[in-house]
């Protein structure tokens, strides 16, 4: 058991084929990432191994490697501990989010048919009915889908990656403030869909960067609610 424990079912199954490190890295990322190891844990190295099914070295070798990526902090003759974000990082990142998804906004205004925005429109009902069901981390795959989807209809590959880089740690921020912004959130999304829809590329770039913004202020104002 780890030291704080896990939610039941909150392991992922290692899909197989593919390098070992790799694998174990992509769990540990994503149990990170939905905050089933929250920030500041201590991640024992025979712990994980017995969760994942391995042994310590692909472990260690995730660890190191989540560590050069900021998403772990080795401490000398302490261990590994998963980073505690602060409030500059989350700030500068979610500002950058903004910018991107804001001109991703825009783009899809003027080049998504009507087949993506069915695909919005549905993607928008799946994360209400996950908000009525108060299901949390379905809420949250779901607005990272639908973030991604209005991307994809922008039909710019750089801009893409770019937010591709962003999309793990904008989860991470997203999560403990899904609960919070609840159904607003996707009442907006409601809204940018009609923007675009109406290829309003002004409004539909104003009004993502509205709700960037408004989960930017949630997350800093969440230990206040």
């Amino acid at each position: 058991m780890l030291s704080a424990g896990l939610p039941q079912g909150a392991v992922p199954k290692l899909e197989r084929p593919g390098p070992l490190r790799d694998r174990v890295y992509e769990a540990l990322l994503e149990l990170i990432t939905t905050r089933a190891l929250q920030p500041g844990q201590h991640l024992v190295e025979s712990e994980l191994a017995g969760h994942l099914g391995v042994s310590r070295q692909p472990v260690r070798e995730a660890l190191q490697r989540l560590n050069t990526e900021g998403w772990v902090d080795l401490r000398p003759a302490q261990g590994a501990f998963v980073h505690e974000p602060t409030e500059e990082e989350a700030d500068q990142l979610l500002t950058v989010r903004t910018l991107l998804e804001a001109e991703a906004a825009r783009l899809a205004a003027a080049n998504a048919g009507s087949s993506g925005i069915a695909v919005l429109q549905e993607l928008c009902a799946e994360g209400e009915r996950a908000v009525d069901a108060d299901d949390v981390d379905a809420a949250v795959a779901m607005n990272a889908r639908f973030h991604a989807k209005v991307m994809e209809l922008a039909g710019n590959a750089v801009l893409a990656e770019l937010a591709a880089q962003v999309d793990r740690r904008v989860r991470w921020y997203y999560t403990p403030v899904a609960r919070q912004r609840g159904l607003t959130s996707w009442i907006e999304h409601r809204h940018l869909i009609d923007a675009i829809e109406a290829r309003d590329e002004l409004r539909a770039s104003l009004l993502m960067r509205e709700h960037t913004e408004h989960t930017r202020r949630s997350y800093h104002e969440r230990e206040k609610s």
